[in-house]
Order: C-alpha cells, then structure tokens, then sequence
C-alpha cells in the first residue's frame, strides 16, 4: 500500500503565523508537524509516499525532507496549484497510487495509535475504510451517523450533529477513489470535499471503520496546536519517566 500525506491549504486559521511558513511546518513539541503523519505512516509499514503541498512553500518541503532517505522511506511531491478542498489534493495522486490501494492522512492530524495491523488488514481488500473517535466538539468535523453498527452517512461540520463521532484525518481507499473524485461537484465552500468522496463508499455499502483507542487530535487551529503540543509533550514525559 502507499501512502499520501496532505499538506496543502493555506492554514489561514493559523494565521499569522502561516503568513511565512506553511502550517505543516510548524513545530509541535520537538518535531515540525509533517514528521508526525510522516510516523505513523512509517510505524504502519507504508514507505513510500507522496507529499501534496500548495505552491508557496513547496520548496520547504523539499528542503526539510529531501528523498526520503532519512526516514528510511521514499518520498515523492506534487504541487497543489490553489486551496481546492482535500479531495482535489487527492485527486492529484492519481498516477502516484497507480491503482493500489492508498492510506492518505491528513498533514495535521496526530495520532497515538499503531495503524499497522488496520493497514494489512485493508491492503488488497475493495472498499474505503475510515477511522473514528468521540469528540466533544463534533461540529468541527466530519461526523459518522452510525445505524446497527455501521456507517449510514458522513456530515461535513454540521450545526447540529447526529453523533459525537469524529471522522479523523486518516482514510484508507481502493483506487477507485480517482474515479469518485472526478464525479464530486464544489461544495458551498467552493472546493471538492473529501466528506463527499466517503459518502461515495456509504451509498454503494463497502465503508467500514475502526474506532481509536489512543488520543488523536489536528492541529489547525489555535487551540487545537497546543492541545497537539501538549498531548505530544505528556507522552515524551511518560516515555523518559519508563527509561529512567
């Protein structure tokens, strides 16, 4: 399987500290943001991967990450000419996944859980396959309306949630999901939502998802990067506190 990390927009949220730099490079705790999908990609045996990035800062991308080699992987880049929506990000993957199957995640998200075993689970298989988590602020997110156990349909940021489950930052595809994506239309925000390319596996019933059992949180906002710093933070605490 490949991967794919997505690491364009404009982080206007962030601003002004995107003004000179893009949010993915950003640091939390001791790392830029970038290196922390980067992990959990590695940790999950994916190696080769491609970086979609807006245009301004493409270069720093390059610079800072270079082929790959230092993070035993391979790295390719793609350059997201405007601020489209996730789903046009992905879109640009096309000849990168190739027809495998892709893990994409989005560049910043953090999460504590080991994705491997998910990830040879859904190598090879048809289908989409999502990753859930209860939040207190579901209006912030994609939210899952769940029927039975399973996913009847996916809301973008609604204003009055039908559950209090999160869609988080990482996906997992067939390559069909070029074709999905070719279908969608702008949403009201005037860009190709990735929302929509989930409620293209919903309708046709080949969605499923896991729930995490770890901490995750994005890191787009104010609030949200430092809730990002310190969740990172407490763990490399615990982690020196069982060296010692």
């Amino acid at each position: 399987m490949k991967g794919i990390i997505l690491a364009g927009g404009n982080g206007t949220r962030l601003s002004p500290l995107t003004k000179v730099t893009n949010k993915h490079l950003l640091p939390i705790y001791d790392k830029p943001m970038i290196y922390y999908p980067i992990e959990v990609l590695k940790r999950a045996g994916i190696t080769n991967v491609l970086i979609v990035s807006g245009k301004g800062h493409s270069g720093h991308f390059l610079n800072l990450l270079g082929s790959g080699k230092d993070f035993g992987m391979r790295f390719a880049y793609e350059v997201q000419e405007e601020a489209g929506g996730i789903a046009q990000a992905l879109g640009l993957a096309e000849d990168f996944a190739d027809n495998e199957n892709v893990a994409v995640i989005l560049g910043d998200n953090v999460f504590q859980d080991d994705l491997s075993q998910s990830v040879k689970s859904f190598d090879k298989t048809k289908g989409a396959k999502v990753f859930l988590k209860e939040v207190h602020d579901p209006h912030r997110f994609g939210v899952a309306e769940m029927k039975d156990g399973k996913i009847v349909g996916i809301e973008e940021k609604p204003k009055q949630p039908r559950s209090n489950m999160a869609v988080t930052g990482i996906y997992m595809y067939d390559g069909r999901v070029f074709d999905a994506i070719k279908t969608l239309k702008p949403s009201g925000r005037g860009e190709l939502e990735i929302t929509d390319v989930n409620n293209f596996y919903v309708k046709e019933n080949t969605m499923t998802y896991e729930t995490l059992k770890g901490w995750w949180t994005d890191a787009g906002t104010f609030d949200s990067l430092l809730r990002a710093n310190q969740l990172v933070a407490e763990e490399a605490a615990k982690k020196a506190e069982k060296k010692s």
